[in-house]
């Protein structure tokens, strides 16, 4: 039973807040690998305790027999003298070992296993980071709790359920964050389940429980009142529910007579807590952000989409690409995004992901502040850097952009390749550094960002889309492809219109990786103009 504390008036039940965390696609895999080991270990251990077992039900099988005979006579079957050798024998010897069968433990192998993988496990944190991912999801792409909990999702391969338990568990996830916008939703969803008959290890009680207060939070007493008369149908000794049963009906009638005294246009005041909807952040941006990536951004007109152009381009006659030029695609006009297509190969993007892999850690940021970098709630993936020197192929990489864009690579970032899981996602950012963080770029020395090329190495399943809110551009990911733009005007002004995101994965898992491009160096292959927005 669910422990209680004593706020605003009301008891609420108790849990603690755990902090977000991310596991990345590559980590799931491993894990995936490691369930199926402990899997085997442990039906090997069945098969030693059947073995076990099928050797004590034969000895019983056999005395069983022995002494059904014995008992019929015992005195002229011990009379034989075989007989009464073979008794003493057993009592002696044979019973011991018996006794020193049973108990053998045979999960020694398995319990080791289980310790030496142990190790590897997720902990509170990665599942809190998984159960925020979903409901990032369910918030980013419109789904309500029915259609994730029984599977029915976009491009899935592999279908599969929530549970009411496992619903129960995503509503404490975002009740500890005092999202009782989707504590109702979930809690809701699993008490659904529960009707509907699922055989479950949670009840309805504890359920009722977290969706009263949750309801009341937001400002519906009649339906707190309801649900918490609901409980005490189901549990009448249920001690929070009854104070929280005394406490709504003593708010409703205060309310009852505050509005019977008040004048007509006070009337509709209450004292409960305000309604709320979706997270307090939920600002315009967001809400230009998530309709990008659901596909529902702005459409560029007719005449605009004239402009947009697919073209093979040999970088300024650069004498790797005059006889296989690269395809170029316009993606957008302002700010200028260009997908060169089948730009790099499947051979090329396995030998990144094998040299980024034992390396990905949670990605970072530049903090404005101290120009170091940081990690940061809103970007959710796992990533890596890899320098030039360290694979011809990566080097190989490298000249591949400068060749490509015209631009300088040896005052660029390393190369950075980032994974994002399912949920995983990079909410809307500036990659230049703005006038108000002219440290950002302090210890690099090389100058702001001034553009960012972008390689997509995997197909994406659903979501995953990088968006730009301020424009309306969404670009959808394509294996093998890569996307350019330039981040600073060539006056060295900040491109605003160059904000932009990377929209969470519904479903599968995104791959790519990025160079940073910077201003030293571009000094002529870039020249500045006098126009502050050219």
């Amino acid at each position: 039973m669910i422990w209680c504390v004593l706020m605003l008036g009301i008891l609420l039940p108790q849990s603690s807040a755990h902090p977000g965390f991310f596991t990345s696609i590559g980590q799931m895999t491993d894990l995936i690998h490691t369930e199926k080991d402990l899997v085997i270990s442990l039906k090997d251990y069945i098969k030693a305790e059947e073995d076990k077992l099928e050797q004590i039900k034969q000895w019983a099988e056999k005395l069983d027999r022995l002494t059904n005979t014995a008992t019929k006579d015992p005195e002229g079957f011990v009379g034989h003298p075989v007989n009464a050798f073979k008794l003493m024998k057993r009592l002696n010897t044979e019973w011991s070992e018996l006794e020193n069968l049973v108990l053998k433990d045979m999960s020694d192998g398995f319990i080791s296993n289980l310790t030496i993988q142990r190790q590897y496990f997720p902990n509170d944190e990665d599942q809190v980071g998984a159960a925020k991912a979903l409901i990032r999801l369910q918030d980013t792409y419109n789904l309500d709790t029915d259609t994730i909990s029984k599977g029915n999702l976009p491009g899935v391969k592999h279908k599969s359920f929530l549970t009411a338990e496992d619903c129960f568990e995503l509503g404490k996830v975002a009740y500890t964050e005092a999202d009782y916008y989707h504590t109702e939703l979930w809690m809701g969803q699993a008490l659904t389940q529960l009707e509907e008959g699922e055989v479950s290890t949670i009840d309805k009680v504890s359920v009722l429980d977290y969706l009263s207060y949750a309801v009341y939070q937001q400002g519906d007493l009649d339906k707190a009142l309801s649900l918490t008369k609901k409980l005490l149908e189901l549990d009448p000794e249920h001690q929070r529910a009854n104070g929280n049963l005394r406490y709504f009906e003593y708010i409703m009638t205060k309310e009852k007579d505050t509005n019977k005294s008040a004048s007509d246009d006070q009337s509709d005041q209450k004292t409960t807590p305000k309604k709320k909807e979706i997270a307090v952040d939920y600002l315009p941006e967001r809400r230009k952000y998530e309709m990008l990536c659901r596909g529902e951004g702005i459409k560029m007109t007719p005449r605009r989409q004239k402009k947009l152009f697919c073209r093979y381009h040999d970088g300024n006659r650069n004498p790797k690409f005059i006889l296989a030029p690269a395809k170029q695609e316009d993606e957008w006009d302002k700010p200028r995004i260009i997908r060169f297509h089948d730009i790099i190969s499947d051979a090329e993007i396995e030998i990144v992901k094998d040299l980024a892999k034992p390396r990905l850690s949670r990605a970072t940021v530049h903090d404005p502040e101290t120009g170091k970098l940081t990690t940061a709630q809103y970007r959710v993936s796992k990533s890596a850097w890899l320098a030039g020197y360290e694979d011809p192929v990566v080097s190989r990489i490298n000249m591949r952009i400068q060749d490509l864009t015209g631009l300088d690579v040896s005052t660029a970032e390393e190369l950075q390749v980032a994974n994002y899981g399912v949920g995983g996602q990079y909410e809307p950012h500036f990659d230049f550094a703005r006038k108000d963080e002219p440290d950002a770029f302090q210890e690099l020395g090389t100058g702001n960002r001034i553009a960012t090329w972008l390689f997509y190495m995997s197909d994406v399943s659903a979501g995953g889309a990088t968006v730009f809110p301020e424009v309306g551009a969404s670009v959808w990911p394509k294996k093998g492809t890569a996307v350019f733009w330039y981040n600073l005007f060539a006056s060295g002004e900040g491109d605003y219109s160059t904000r932009h995101a990377a929209c969470p994965v519904l479903v599968g898992n995104k791959w790519v990786s990025n160079k940073w491009l910077h201003e030293r160096g571009q000094e002529f292959r870039r020249p500045c103009t006098l126009s502050e927005l050219e």
